[in-house]
C-alpha cells in the first residue's frame, strides 16, 4: 500500500478559469474585494463569507483559525468573537492580524493586513441580537479557548444561561467585534504553469492605494 504522504506529493491541478491583471482590476481594493465576494456569493461557495484569521501572542508565536467576516465598508472588515478568547488576547497585546480568504471553487485568494480595533458596543448589540436564540446563549455558554472537563459543561452553562435571561439575553461584557483597518491588501489568482496572478494594494504614507503586480 502506498504511503499517503506519496499520494499527496503526486496531487496536481491546473488553474485555468480566469486572469487578473492590472487593466481589469478595479482602483480601490474595497471595490474589487466587493466584487469576488459579489461572485463567491453568486457562485453558491459553501461559506463564502469564512476567512483565516491571524493574530500573535506575547511570545510571538502566530495562531490561525476560521471565523465569518460579518460586515464591511470604508472603515475596514468587521467579525464578532468572544474577547477572552485566545484570539481577544492576543489582539489585545498585539492589535495587529491578517485575513484570508479562499474560495477554492473560482481559484481565488484574497489576503488583507492592517491594525485592529473593537466595534462600537451599539454594533455589537445591533448584531448580537440579530442572532438566533441558541447562539445567543452560546456567546454566554462558551469559555472559549479554556480548557473544559466535557461537553456537558457546555450544555448545562447553556441551560443555566436560558434560565437566567430568557428569550432575551442582553449581550454578554465578553463578546463582540472586531474591525481589521488594512493597510494591504493582496488579490491571488491561480493561472496555467504555476504563473499566477497576484496584485497588492500598499496603502502610502498619504493616504493613497499604491497597486502593483507581485512575482507568484
Amino acid at each position: 500500500m502506498k504511503h499517503l504522504a506519496q499520494d499527496i506529493a503526486n496531487l496536481r491541478k491546473s488553474y485555468e478559469l480566469a486572469e487578473l491583471d492590472e487593466h481589469q482590476a478595479l482602483s480601490a481594493p474595497l471595490q474589487q474585494f466587493e466584487q469576488w465576494m459579489n461572485e463567491a456569493i453568486a457562485a453558491h461557495i459553501p461559506e463564502p463569507n469564512a476567512m483565516t484569521l491571524a493574530t500573535v501572542g506575547a511570545d510571538g508565536r502566530p495562531s490561525t483559525r476560521i471565523v465569518l467576516i460579518k460586515g464591511w465598508d470604508a472603515r475596514g472588515l468587521v467579525w464578532y468573537t468572544n474577547y477572552a478568547s485566545r484570539k481577544g488576547q492576543e489582539l489585545a497585546q498585539h492589535p495587529v492580524a491578517a485575513l484570508q480568504f479562499h474560495w477554492v471553487e473560482l481559484e481565488r485568494v484574497v489576503r488583507v493586513e492592517g491594525t485592529v480595533e473593537k466595534v462600537s458596543d451599539a454594533e455589537s448589540d445591533a448584531y448580537y441580537h440579530s442572532r438566533p436564540l441558541d447562539s445567543r446563549l452560546g456567546a454566554w455558554a462558551s469559555p472559549q479557548s479554556q480548557p473544559i472537563g466535557s461537553r456537558a459543561v457546555l450544555v448545562v452553562n447553556a441551560a443555566k444561561a436560558a434560565a437566567q435571561h430568557g428569550l432575551n439575553p442582553p449581550r454578554p461584557p465578553h463578546w463582540g467585534g472586531y474591525r481589521l483597518i488594512p493597510d494591504t491588501w493582496e488579490f491571488w489568482q491561480g493561472r496555467k504553469s504555476r504563473l499566477h496572478d497576484r496584485l497588492r494594494y500598499r496603502l502610502d504614507t498619504a493616504g493613497q492605494w499604491q497597486r502593483e503586480r507581485l512575482a507568484p
